[in-house]
């Protein structure tokens, strides 16, 4: 499902701060401006509410999640929560297993080949390029040289709309949106601003 969600638009919502009375009404705009993928970060305000929230409130062909998912308990509560996807910032591989046996997505964090390939060995779904400050179109063209063929990789961190265009020319499939999308105490009105935004350069490119 996770990869299908990105092949309708390969932008993936980090509401990290998120508050669950806000959910319903940014998870509207955003859908309402393409967005198929939204994470809610665990150290959010009561996150697993939100992910409820969210889940409850939109379609279902918009996958919900749960980022910063550091332990293997909290994947049961994600699942128990209404998400569908597990989002990590590194590759423990006792939250990938958790996760694969959940019936979950799995987005671990990678920023070596080493871990790239580990993290895909164990079923990772997609692979998130973090920090991609440091990685950069150049390494992921190489990743993409050797890694199996259709893996799929998303730049997480600093990404915006300017620098996209390197990323994608390089072979990602989609981006992780965090602050440049979304931060806590902004309005829906200013989240669609930034979504629409977004999804004019991702359509742009493609």
């Amino acid at each position: 499902m996770l990869k299908h969600a990105l092949a309708q638009n390969g932008l993936i919502a980090i509401l990290r701060g998120l508050r669950p009375q806000q959910a319903a009404a940014i998870g509207e705009v955003l859908y309402g401006a393409g967005f198929r993928v939204i994470e809610v970060p665990l150290n959010s305000p009561e996150p697993y509410d939100s992910i409820r929230i969210l889940r409850d409130s939109l379609p279902g062909d918009c996958l919900i999640g749960a980022g910063t998912v550091l332990a293997p308990e909290q994947v049961e509560q994600v699942k128990a929560a209404g998400g569908q996807l597990i989002v990590m910032p590194h590759s423990d591989a006792r939250v990938l297993r958790a996760a694969k046996q959940a019936g979950l997505a799995l987005a671990p964090g990678v920023a070596t080949p080493t871990e790239a390939f580990a993290a895909l060995a164990e079923g990772a779904d997609m692979l998130k390029l973090f920090p991609a400050e440091q990685i950069g179109p150049a390494v992921v063209r190489a990743w993409l040289a050797v890694l199996p063929a259709g893996t799929v990789l998303a730049p997480v961190g600093g990404v915006t709309p300017g620098n996209m265009q390197g990323f994608v020319e390089a072979g990602v499939k989609g981006f992780g949106l965090g602050s440049g999308l979304f931060k806590p105490g902004m309005t829906p009105g200013q989240v669609a601003a930034n979504a629409h935004a977004y999804v004019a350069t991702w359509q742009a490119l493609h």
